[in-house]
């Protein structure tokens, strides 16, 4: 199984998210041709009500334990309740250029 749907799969299940979209930039990166190993992750979700930024992604962090240990490098994390996500516009901001790497 590919770590995307491993992330999409895990999230799916702990979150139950009004939204979720996983987008693989490994491209973006000094990485071999079809690499999984940067993530940005955009969740919405109601579990993360009153609950502060840092708290969010321990949350997301914990879930992802496994492939933030052994396959991912990066992972951009973007997460919103509903009110957030809708104050947003359903728009998260763009992930900056790599500039590392010998690129």
């Amino acid at each position: 199984m590919s770590t995307k749907i491993t992330i999409i799969d895990k999230l799916s299940a702990a979150f139950s998210p009004d939204f979720l979209q996983v987008i693989n930039e490994s491209d973006n990166h000094n990485v071999p041709p079809g690499s999984e190993s940067h993530f940005k992750v955009i969740i919405v979700c109601g579990k993360f009500n009153d609950q502060p930024l840092i708290a969010r992604h321990r949350m997301v962090n914990e879930v992802l334990a496994d492939q933030l240990k052994n396959e991912l490098h990066a992972l951009a994390l973007h997460t919103y309740n509903s009110q957030e996500w809708s104050e947003k516009q359903h728009s998260a901001p763009q992930s900056p250029p790599c500039l590392g790497g010998g690129k």
